[in-house]
């Protein structure tokens, strides 16, 4: 099978396609055929040498695929011809820009039928940051004032749909290019952040989605109502942030995802009901990785980048 791996951190280029053995998957795995493999930020990062998640090159990149059930010996929950979509393994290293790929079985759902494979592979990373922020962490329901940092990207897109669909009033900070589309989402209200401050445009927040970094999160102590809390993607470990939020009355949550068959059975039950849709700004075929991770390191993406088998 090919695979994409690095021998050394850097740009785009040090990623190149190489045959590899096919892994053999434990009992309760299944292995899988990809179809389509989902492009996430973290991986450029992890590619350019910023943190050691998965130690010292060489290593293959990737968590989020789409594709079809081979053989999975002693797991009840999959059959050979099954379509799957899923997160396996994350943090850990997955493997998953791969034409084949081995993962458990709990980390993978039946992928909806109204799913193609390149948007099912799209929707694992985000999706579940989204949904553990959102409602796990954040038990957003009918009423609340939700403020989504970053709406028209990847987790963003998704969050907005996530929040609306548990009855909450959506604000999201976007770029003149994205309103139309966070509208379409069904955002109540785009703050243009390019000539607005959102800690002007913003009050009586209950819950904020952090997907920006930076001193995003810090401001928006300013736009929550007492007791209202942050949930951030990007800086889920600083103190003095924490010590911040915690001193002004409010609720800091750092969000780390991790596999979730029922946050992954959520999102399918969304999608099923047409309250869910996966926005693909471009796909790339697996052979043009380098060119993938080009557009992935410009960021400000439109929903998410995949590569297709």
């Amino acid at each position: 099978m090919r695979v994409v791996t690095q021998h050394t951190l850097g740009g785009p280029e040090v990623l190149t396609v190489v045959d590899a053995p096919e892994p053999r998957p434990l009992p309760t795995e299944v292995l899988v055929r990809v179809k389509a493999i989902g492009l996430n930020p973290l991986e450029a990062r992890l590619r350019a040498g910023e943190f050691p998640l998965l130690g010292r090159p060489p290593f293959v990149l990737g968590w989020d695929i789409s594709g079809v059930v081979e053989e999975g010996p002693l797991t009840w929950r999959f059959r050979p011809g099954d379509e799957v979509f899923g997160m396996p393994l994350f943090p850990r290293a997955a493997n998953a820009y791969a034409e084949v790929v081995a993962a458990p079985a709990l980390h993978l759902a039946h992928k909806p039928p109204s799913l193609s494979h390149i948007e099912a592979a799209a929707l694992p990373i985000a999706g579940l940051t989204a949904w553990q922020g959102l409602v796990d962490l954040a038990a957003v329901t009918e009423g609340h004032r939700v403020l989504i940092h970053g709406g028209g990207g990847g987790v963003g897109h998704i969050a907005i749909q996530i929040a609306k669909a548990r009855g909450a009033h959506v604000i999201t900070t976007a770029g003149p290019n994205k309103r139309s589309f966070v509208e379409a989402l069904g955002a109540d209200e785009v703050i243009d952040y390019t000539t607005v401050d959102f800690t002007e445009a913003a009050r009586d927040i209950d819950v904020v989605l952090d997907t920006i970094g930076g001193d995003t999160a810090e401001r928006s102590l300013a736009v929550l109502h007492p007791g209202g809390r942050l949930v951030t993607a990007v800086a889920e470990d600083d103190q003095r942030l924490i010590a911040a939020y915690e001193a002004a009355g409010m609720h800091f949550s750092g969000i780390a995802v991790d596999p979730d068959p029922i946050a992954l059975r959520g999102l399918v039950d969304l999608v099923n009901q047409g309250r869910l849709q996966v926005h693909i700004q471009k796909t790339f075929p697996f052979e043009h990785i380098t060119e993938a991770h080009q557009h992935l390191d410009t960021g400000h993406l439109q929903g998410k980048l995949v590569l297709t088998l």
